[in-house]
């Protein structure tokens, strides 16, 4: 599995499901349900434990859990980073091709990392490192202002380069109208202005779990697919959770035991190996310990 078929096909899988979901079945813009958002939440959960299986049956047992693993970890960390700013029928659309952009991104960073860290094995203390003091600063840190876009560096230095619309033209990220002068010209709109921030936010946050994911396993595949299962099913957990991922008090502070845990794992692997399904375990409990106890005993004023 893990060849250049391996490669291809998992590659073209994943383009045909994303040719059907945009092509065939959200050719129009709206606003998506909760309902629809819980069934294709079900179904790319359903398709990546099915991959899993295929990873287990064809690479063996370890390779299955470490790409459980690592899939768990990518999509958990992922929960505290969704969220879009956006006309709510027009979010399918941002999100969708703010995915393609992140599989090659992500595809890039993740060829970068396995490069480093096959002739360089050293860097593994720096992501492990690394990982130690992500975890520390987000334990320790407050809760955040609200997000205001107008803020972005990123919206600061588009609206430089390019000329934006003041307002959404639809579902278009690119229109041609006439500027001051009466010279038509292509200007770009503020959905992709949006969707630029969607792939530069999602850049910052692969900056966590790839170099986690390295700490699970050093084979590129199961360090692809495994973060690509996870992002192809983010639009759909953003719709499910979207009104209730701040009821998550305690989420954050999983997350961070998780980081600091892989970390540790990666910095002490020379002098202590724990078996992959107890990493599985570890971050499996610490997870579903915080959402249990975001559940059970949610703090005042949420």
């Amino acid at each position: 599995m893990n060849s250049l078929w391996g490669w291809v096909g998992f590659n073209v899988v994943v383009l045909a499901i994303l040719a059907l979901d945009l092509g065939v079945l959200h050719r129009k813009s709206e606003k998506v349900s909760l309902k629809e958002a819980a069934i294709w939440s079900g179904v790319w959960v359903a398709l990546s434990l099915c991959f899993a299986f295929a990873v287990y049956l064809n690479m063996g047992k370890e390779s299955g859990l470490e790409f459980l693993t690592g899939y768990l970890i990518e999509y958990a960390l992922s929960v505290d980073n969704i969220f879009v700013f956006v006309p709510e029928k027009y979010q399918h659309r941002v999100l969708f091709w703010g995915i393609i952009g992140a599989l090659v991104l992500r595809g890039v960073m993740i060829v970068a990392g396995s490069a480093l860290v096959t002739r360089f094995a050293w860097t593994l203390y720096i992501f492990g490192a690394f990982l130690v003091f992500t975890g520390l600063r987000m334990a320790l840190q407050k809760d955040e202002a609200a997000y205001n876009p107008e803020r972005d560096p990123v919206l600061r230095l588009a609206r430089k380069l390019i000329p934006v619309t003041p307002d959404y033209r639809g579902d278009k990220f690119f229109v041609r109208e006439p500027d001051a002068k009466g010279r038509n010209r292509y200007a770009a709109t503020p959905l992709f202005i949006v969707l630029l921030i969607v792939d530069t936010t999602d850049i910052i946050f692969a900056t966590d779990s790839i170099p986690a994911i390295f700490a699970v396993t050093r084979d590129p595949f199961i360090v692809y697919t495994s973060n690509i299962c996870a992002v192809l099913g983010l639009r759909a957990l953003y719709f499910l959770l979207a009104n209730v991922v701040d009821k998550f008090v305690y989420l954050k502070l999983g997350l961070s035991v998780v980081l600091i845990f892989i970390g540790a794992k990666m910095l002490l692997e020379p002098f202590i190996h724990l078996p992959i399904v107890a990493a599985l375990g570890v971050v499996g409990v610490v997870l579903g310990t915080s959402i249990v106890a975001s559940v059970k005993w949610p703090r005042t004023g949420h």
